[in-house]
């Protein structure tokens, strides 16, 4: 990198940064609290083990904090690739300008997660710099873009002023549409977006209290000072084949398991279809095993779950599953196994990672759910919206699919949420959100059930309802 190649508001930055670099200690011990708690949000974002791509790198704290299995930093101030080479040798750290294209191409990609923390207000052209990143990226590739709240200009000029915070040069501000419109047009989409820290100062925890339970509230979190956007690349390749195993959880539902088989379209040329046996009493298991003996030309598997609940029943099921593609059918079929077409051909287009049903959109039969159902789902549907930063208008909808690698994923992540959810659809739902999943839902006409009694309990699980909102704001938000 030549220092004469660089455009004069790069050579001020440059000169910024050198000249702030002199009194590191000064910058970082002022700041430790709000770069600590950036830190983390973006830890909570990337799982450990990935393959990372750094710009504006600085000394290579946070590229180390995330663990990855390899990392590239780029910065083109050299004294903080210096340090940071010294820092950390097992990651490698680069001298150069992130908008020089001959940069951008030595790089060895692909790459699981590209970080661009706090430099796109730096960049003098966005769009063209985000469009260079395509040839490091693959279909799970996330971009993760932070920035600073416009709102906040005026109040972080003044704290330079008065040295809590170290000096910048003007910056590019922008608001989140100005960010999805500039992500869209070099061929990215934004998956969701968040805000962090209405206080960026400890302050003897009150900093910390209103970060964790205030700052992240609807309405309030517009105007914390940092701004994250998780993107993708938009998939426009040629749509895709794929196995599918389609896992029916059964429990007293005898008169729908051969009517279910019937039902199911052949969607794809290699379909694998699970039943997986709850201890029923009304004959299910019996009933299975005959139409498996009566419909030989199908690949069905039968199995009892080892303990109850559907949740277990997913579990074991996807266990042994073979499929490429995992897709639930609940046996009442009040969600019509006619639909599964829909969900098959958003994963494969690429247009969706985790498909989600919803029996909300359409009108529904008569007495397929009754109006204060409607109601809570309704309620639910806001909230869980606002929890996961994705539009999620039925959480309960018992349909959804995804890939096996992904669920596979899912599983390994599982134990930051834990063994919480009996339904099995909020163990998928946080845990595709966790991996920051593009969500697509498919909406579905719900049925009345033909056959046996509904499983589900109003009083009760509504109030097991209420109790995963809260756990999803602490283990989401509040944490």
């Amino acid at each position: 990198m030549e220092y004469n190649d660089l455009t004069l508001r790069k050579k001020a930055i440059l000169e910024n940064s050198l000249k702030i670099s002199e009194n590191s200690s000064f910058w970082e011990k002022k700041n430790r609290y709000f770069r600590t708690e950036h830190y983390r949000y973006l830890n909570f974002l990337v799982q450990d083990g990935l393959k990372i791509l750094d710009f504006g790198c600085g000394k290579g704290d946070l590229l180390a904090s995330l663990k990855p299995s390899s990392g590239i930093g780029i910065d083109f101030n050299p004294q903080l690739i210096e340090e940071a080479n010294k820092k950390y040798p097992d990651l490698l750290f680069i001298v150069g300008d992130v908008e020089d294209q001959n940069v951008i191409r030595s790089l060895k990609g692909p790459f699981d997660i590209i970080i661009l923390s706090d430099i796109i207000g730096e960049l003098d052209d966005i769009q063209s710099f985000l469009g260079m990143l395509h040839q490091h990226c693959t279909e799970e590739t996330r971009i993760i873009v932070t920035y600073y709240n416009a709102i906040w200009g005026p109040l972080l000029k003044l704290a330079e002023i008065l040295r809590l915070k170290r000096p910048q040069v003007e910056q590019n501000w922008l608001s989140a549409s100005d960010i999805r419109n500039i992500v869209e047009l070099a061929g990215f989409e934004v998956i969701k977006q968040d805000w962090r820290q209405i206080i960026p100062y400890r302050l003897l925890g009150i900093g910390s209290l209103f970060n964790r339970y205030i700052a992240t509230l609807p309405l309030i979190r517009l105007i914390c000072l940092r701004k994250y956007a998780i993107t993708r690349q938009v998939q426009t390749g040629k749509k895709k084949t794929a196995s599918t195993t389609i896992l029916v959880p059964c429990r007293n539902e005898r008169g729908n398991i051969e009517n279910a088989l019937k039902r199911i379209p052949h969607f794809c040329d290699d379909m694998e279809i699970i039943y997986v046996e709850g201890h029923s009493s009304d004959g299910t298991l019996e009933e299975i095993h005959r139409v498996i003996s009566m419909y030989s030309n199908y690949d069905i598997k039968c199995f009892s779950q080892p303990a109850i609940g559907k949740a277990d029943a997913v579990r074991a099921g996807f266990e042994v599953a073979r499929g490429d593609i995992l897709m639930i059918l609940d046996a009442d079929l009040t969600m019509p196994p006619e639909d599964l077409p829909k969900f098959y051909e958003a994963l494969v287009s690429g247009r969706g990672e985790f498909i989600n049903g919803s029996r909300l959109i359409y009108p529904m039969e008569k007495d397929a759910m009754r109006l204060l159902n409607q109601l809570a789902n309704w309620m639910f549907s806001l909230m869980f919206t606002y929890l996961l930063n994705q539009r999620f208008t039925d959480t309960l909808c018992g349909t959804k699919a995804l890939y096996r690698n992904q669920y596979q994923k899912i599983v390994v992540n599982r134990s930051y949420f834990g063994d919480f959810d009996p339904f099995g659809d909020f163990d998928l739902i946080f845990g595709a959100s966790k991996l920051n999943l593009k969500v697509v839902e498919v909406p579905i006409r719900y049925a009345s059930r033909e056959y046996g009694t509904s499983q589900i309990s109003r009083v009760s699980h509504g109030i097991l309802l209420a109790k995963m909102v809260l756990f999803a704001f602490k283990k989401l938000k509040a944490f």
